[in-house]
């Protein structure tokens, strides 16, 4: 079964945002934005099920304020739609 694409918030009150470090277990960064009006770290992440890309972006020492399903509406090359 192919992976699953997730939209993963993190909540930014810090004012400098960090980078998402690297996720391990199966589960893939696709691509990680600051929306820094709404004080919004947004990472699309890729894999399995949900609790999988929960689990492996904790054990990243990621925070995981909100963690949705999403759906590409236009995918970048080489991601899976």
């Amino acid at each position: 079964m192919p992976d699953e694409l997730f939209a993963l918030e993190r909540y930014e009150h810090s004012g400098t945002p960090t980078a998402p470090g690297p996720l391990t277990s199966g589960a893939r960064l696709v691509a990680a934005v600051h929306l820094p009006e709404d004080d919004v770290v947004l990472a699309l992440v890729e894999g399995p099920d949900e609790a999988h890309v929960t689990a492996a972006a904790q054990a990243a020492g990621w925070r995981v304020d909100r963690l949705l399903p999403a759906r590409w509406l236009a995918a970048p090359r080489g991601t899976a739609e």
